[in-house]
Parts: C-alpha cells; sequence; structure tokens
C-alpha cells in the first residue's frame, strides 16, 4: 500500500519499464472503460508504442516511481494528436495511475513534468480525451488549465455498452 509519505521520483521512461508499463495499461484495458482498448496487450506488443515516445520531442512518456520499492505508480504521455502534418503542433495527452495509488498526487506529479518537458518545444494546443464519466481525471485536466470544448457521444463500445468523451484543450 502506498504510504502518505512515500518519495516519487517521475522521470523519462525507458525500455526497462516496458513489463510494468504493460501491466498497468492491461489493469484499465480489462477493468475500466478508461481506454478503449478491448484486448490486452504483451510487452512485445506494447513496445513500439514505448519506442514512439522518445526522451526529446513533443511525444514524451513520463514515469512516477517510488524511490524505496522501484515500483512505477503511474505514467503521462504526449502522443501526435493526428497523423496528418498541419496536426504537428497538437499533442494528445494521458495519464494512467496505478489503482492503489490514486488521489496521492501522483497524476499531478506527471502532469507537471510532462509539461514541463514540453515547454520548450513547438507546440500549439494540447487535447485530452476523458471516457465518461471520470470526475478524477476531468478535475486533473482542469486544473491544468485544460477547457472543455466537446462530447462525442456513444463513440465507443466496451463491456456491453457505448460510451461517452468529453474533449479538453490547452493552450502550450
Amino acid at each position: 500500500m502506498l504510504s502518505e509519505r512515500t518519495e516519487v521520483q517521475v522521470r523519462p521512461g525507458v525500455e526497462d519499464d516496458l513489463e510494468a508499463l504493460t501491466d498497468l495499461y492491461n489493469h484499465y484495458v480489462r477493468e475500466t472503460s478508461i481506454t478503449f482498448d478491448t484486448a490486452v496487450f504483451t510487452p512485445e506488443e506494447r513496445r513500439p508504442w514505448l519506442l514512439s515516445h522518445p526522451e526529446d520531442g513533443p511525444h514524451r512518456l513520463m514515469v512516477a516511481v517510488d524511490l524505496d520499492s522501484q515500483e512505477i505508480l503511474g505514467y503521462a504521455t504526449s502522443s501526435p494528436h493526428r497523423p496528418k502534418a498541419a496536426y504537428g503542433t497538437s499533442v494528445e495527452t494521458t495519464v494512467y495511475v496505478a489503482p492503489h495509488a490514486g488521489g496521492r498526487g501522483i497524476g499531478t506529479l506527471l502532469y507537471q513534468a510532462l509539461f514541463a518537458a514540453l515547454a520548450d518545444e513547438d507546440l500549439h494546443r494540447a487535447y485530452a480525451g476523458i471516457a465518461q464519466p471520470n470526475e478524477a481525471s476531468t478535475r486533473l485536466h482542469e486544473r491544468f488549465g485544460f477547457r472543455y470544448v466537446g462530447t462525442y457521444r456513444e463513440v465507443g463500445r466496451k463491456f456491453g455498452r457505448y460510451w461517452d468523451v468529453a474533449w479538453y484543450e490547452k493552450e502550450l
């Protein structure tokens, strides 16, 4: 169990993190509507995702690590918003926190580090899609200056039902 005094380091994600990051993401695939992936990944299947987030540039992967146990408590990414060239100054951001580490400020630490890392990049906007309902994610994004821009109604089907995604944007 994560204690209130856990010391956390946020650093760029590296290949040695792949298995732990895959396990963390697979929890959300199996148990929640937060991601619209419906099949779990092996670490090898997830490797291209990790490698698409180098330590510099606009597409980053930041991980939060418990300094005592070295357990990964969460991660944040900035990824291409859309594949066409004119979208190059826009990114989509996301945060995933280990289920037992929620409510401890891990998401805040991750976004602080991510946006600090992106500050010198040629970026204009960040976007975040939040599957509804997800009050914790909405609060986190609003705290970082994201503003609601609209909702895609019933855009994804998972667990036998349709889910809405609320979209938020932030100036960079």
